[in-house]
């Protein structure tokens, strides 16, 4: 019979999470720091309030597990939007249908511009991004451009609409190495409240994603929430720990990434309704280095120069750098198009040269299908 996180899912009550996350011990953060493995109850522990007295030795493990398991290096990617068309509306996006912005996907002819000003830059692992629109920017477009993209970049991954599992094969038969896939929140009443059209609305749909890319054999599967989005950022955060864990059990043969967008600033945007800080933010990450040292852990330009700077080298393994956020952006720039504004907007080499300064080596291309991982394309 077959399985979906759903499942588990129904069996986590958000409020009961909340209050245990919230009840954790000076005691219970100890155990946590030294248990070779952690349990959930260790992870919540880790999450809590109470481990904000325990950032140090937080961090100084997450660093040890981190170095240990990826030596010294930090890989590379960087976004490229098609398209910012979008048939949902969401509070939080700036490429929402009710916003009033200048509308582009592009052609066959300006992607290939694109790619090349990207690998001008060094680049070799691209993720690709559009809004929602299944009938402008879906299968047919993809089918259309990823022959073009695919020759260029070492690794491809995406960031569009939900797609079915027999549509994910077909991308993967096209290159596709992996998909990031973001719950927005795991609680539903809070998900209706954002979700206003479309077919984002459809939390169940979106909430198995992620079983359909481990069913059509994905490489990598990316998780998160948007930190801020529900009242409660830390049950957020122990529910995507949940469908981790979940997916690594179900699907062992594809890897994961786990990603923490805290909410920015874009059109029409809306406040945080938890507001999580700087050292909260380095707490849950390096909380997840401990539950799952393998994983990768992926910092955007969200945020700023100063924090990706002293939180890459404890427990960060893929850093995008110099992201534009509008369909585009490398060699044309139209701001007016974004989705939302980069905290850090340094250019590649300046963030390279940041990551050789703390002593850490840059990887812009970290493998070739040839050394052990199949290969469809040319």
């Amino acid at each position: 019979m077959e399985t979906h996180f759903q499942q588990r899912w129904q069996q986590l009550h958000w409020d009961d999470l909340t209050l245990r996350i919230n009840s954790q011990t000076a005691a219970d953060v100890e155990r946590a720091l030294t248990a070779d493995q952690l349990s959930r109850d260790d992870f919540m522990a880790l999450i809590s309030p109470a481990a904000r007295h325990y950032l140090e030795p937080l961090a100084q493990r997450a660093q040890q597990l981190t170095r240990q398991r990826f030596g010294n290096t930090v890989s590379f990617y960087v976004p490229l939007y098609l398209s910012n068309l979008c048939s949902n509306d969401c509070t939080y996006c700036g490429f929402s249908m009710s916003n009033h912005l200048k509308r582009k996907t592009l052609n066959e002819e300006e992607i290939l511009r694109e790619c090349l000003a990207i690998k001008e830059m060094g680049f070799n692992h691209l993720l690709l991004v559009t809004g929602e629109h299944q009938r402008k920017v879906g299968m047919d477009y993809f089918r259309q451009v990823f022959p073009i993209i695919r020759p260029h970049f070492s690794s491809l991954m995406m960031e569009v609409q939900p797609l079915n599992q027999a549509e994910y094969a077909e991308l993967k038969m096209l290159g596709l190495d992996g998909v990031m896939v973001y719950q927005e929140t795991y609680h539903p009443s809070t998900y209706a409240q954002h979700h206003l059209r479309g077919q984002k609305q459809d939390f169940s749909w979106r909430l198995d994603t992620p079983d359909r890319l481990g069913n059509a054999g994905i490489d990598k599967i990316g998780l998160g929430a948007l930190i801020g989005l529900s009242d409660s950022w830390r049950t957020d955060c122990y529910m995507v720990a949940e469908h981790l864990l979940y997916l690594q059990q179900t699907y062992w043969r594809s890897r994961y990434s786990i990603s923490f967008p805290r909410l920015r600033p874009c059109a029409g945007g809306i406040e945080p309704a938890s507001i999580m800080d700087e050292a909260q933010l380095m707490q849950v990450i390096c909380a997840f280095r401990l539950l799952s040292p393998d994983i990768e852990l992926s910092l955007s330009t969200r945020e700023s120069s100063f924090f990706r700077d002293h939180m890459v080298p404890i427990a960060i393994n893929n850093v995008s750098a110099f992201s534009k956020t509008q369909p585009g952006g490398y060699a044309d720039n139209h701001p007016e198009l974004e989705q939302f504004t980069p905290h850090d907007g340094r250019r590649p080499e300046e963030v390279a040269a940041a990551i050789v300064k703390a002593g850490l080596q840059p990887v812009w291309k970290d493998w070739e299908g040839y050394l052990g991982r199949p290969t469809t394309h040319q």
